[in-house]
């Protein structure tokens, strides 16, 4: 299981999310505060995470911009269903708990990986994958679930702006 460490934690630079598999680093995120956007370092390959139009991306760093080897995109908002394209591999996903949250991204019937969180006050993505899934694609869909509970939690905070703007 991958989980995001607390940045600046376990010998990384402060504002850099360790990626971590039991524990040890094996990938770092810097996620800068409400962008939807991020720079990870798989090993030594460094990868430029953004959103371009209505897709997320992941392309790698000296490549043009322009291109992605990594897309993912929204196939219904009430449903809370995405699609992702991780270098030819076909993944769909779908809601795992509307209270819980999480997904599982699946390829045709095949479960390759399921997001949640670390619970808590402070509650972190992690992500369970088949190992057949490379270290690259998982930390697209952990920095994938990264931007939906961010997106979560701004709507979260909106409807409760909204219903307290309203009372008064």
């Amino acid at each position: 299981m991958l989980e995001l460490g607390k940045a600046g934690s376990l010998g990384v630079e402060k504002r850099v999310l360790p990626v971590l598999r039991d524990g040890a680093v094996v990938a770092t995120l810097r996620a800068p505060g409400w962008k939807e956007a991020a720079t990870a370092v798989v090993g030594d390959r460094e990868w430029v995470l953004a959103k371009r139009k209505r897709e997320l991306v992941g392309r790698w760093a000296g490549e043009p911009d322009d291109s992605a080897r990594l897309r993912a995109w929204q196939t219904s908002f009430w449903k809370g269903t995405w699609e992702a394209d991780l270098e030819g591999l076909a993944l769909r996903s779908e809601v795992v708990s509307r209270w819980k949250g999480g997904h599982r991204y699946l390829s045709g019937k095949r479960v390759l990986a399921e997001t949640g969180s670390t619970g808590g006050w402070s509650p972190r993505p992690t992500l369970t994958a088949d190992e057949s899934l490379a270290l690259d694609h998982q930390v697209f869909l952990l920095w994938l679930g990264l931007v939906m509970s961010r997106r979560d939690q701004s709507a979260a905070t909106a409807a409760i702006a909204a219903g307290a703007a309203g009372s008064s």
